[in-house]
């Protein structure tokens, strides 16, 4: 029987769709095992968007201290490679205050290159290429660019819908940087083997009611003043934000051009949001070690730390 590593630190983790419940949760968890959140959100990141990314806000923190949120310019890229040490950086300093780390969060890249210990290499943007893989999207169609990533890397395809411009792109994209494949890389990155004894939680409920979930959700950001959120940041970044390219951010700026109405705005939000979550569940549902638990479980989460 293979021992339990016990010298290895704990790290919970908190994962699944987006709008299912994970911050509260993690907020109620943290306050009984004396706990701080390493926010696990490729969206979170960014200043200023607040209401498009449900960023936690200090009332809902309830005087929990959260990490990695709000912290990078909506024009800057920022990696999985650049997540991954920041994140780790969080977990120890939480550790040396003698609390527990909670990572919260539904970007899969993000919880797997800590819960896997995988080393994304922090590949720079070759300006050129992508902006021919632009144009070729534009003169051939996006179909053309899966077919080709797929026989690149059909084993990370398999989890890439045939509409996700930006990771169908970013699979080419590496593997012109490094003549490697996305899933040779990770193979050879999870050798170097894992810091944190992770334990992961997954939330997942009736499909219909995250469906709804998601609407009211979505009508609540409109509400906030999701619209003028937006022109704010157009207005004051030069260059096109990186950040914009966003899910609840391209609607906005497509309606802010005339292209589509604002029931259309919304409507296109709401359903993109939908596919999304559906995403997140069959990523995270590959994930062999994950404990699914409803929203409200917080007790099965202490009963089996």
């Amino acid at each position: 029987m293979e021992r339990i590593n016990m010298s290895k630190p704990k790290v919970i983790v908190i994962c699944g769709p987006t709008a299912s419940g994970k911050t509260a949760l993690s907020i109620e968890l943290a306050k009984k095992i004396n706990g701080e959140i390493v926010s696990a959100d490729s969206m979170q990141i960014y200043k200023k968007m607040d209401i498009g990314t449900a960023k936690t806000t200090k009332e809902e923190m309830q005087g929990i201290k959260h990490y990695m949120q709000d912290f990078v310019e909506p024009n800057l890229r920022y990696s999985v490679a650049d997540y991954k040490k920041d994140a780790e950086m969080a977990i120890e300093e939480i550790l040396k205050k003698g609390k527990t780390p909670i990572v919260v969060g539904g970007t899969g890249l993000y919880v797997d290159s800590l819960v896997y210990g995988i080393e994304y290499q922090d590949i720079k943007l070759d300006e050129k290429y992508r902006e021919e893989l632009e144009e070729r999207v534009q003169k051939e169609g996006l179909e053309k660019l899966y077919e080709e990533a797929t026989q690149i890397d059909s084993e990370a395809m398999k989890k890439i819908s045939h509409n996700d411009k930006k990771r169908i792109m970013r699979v080419l994209e590496i593997y012109k940087a490094t003549g490697k494949n996305k899933t040779e890389q990770e193979i050879e990155s999870r050798k170097s083997g894992v810091k944190y004894d992770y334990k992961v939680y997954a939330i997942n409920m009736d499909r219909e009611v995250l469906y709804d979930r998601i609407n009211k959700r979505v009508d609540f950001m409109i509400d906030e003043g999701l619209i003028e959120e937006v022109k704010k940041i157009l207005n004051e970044y030069k260059e096109f934000p990186t950040a914009m390219q966003g899910l609840g951010y391209k609607e906005v700026v497509e309606y802010l051009d005339g292209k589509i109405s604002k029931e259309d705005m919304i409507e296109k939000i709401k359903q993109e949001t939908r596919r999304y979550a559906k995403r997140q569940i069959t990523w995270f549902k590959k994930n062999k070690q994950t404990i699914w638990i409803g929203p409200h479980d917080l007790q099965k989460i202490l009963d089996t730390l």
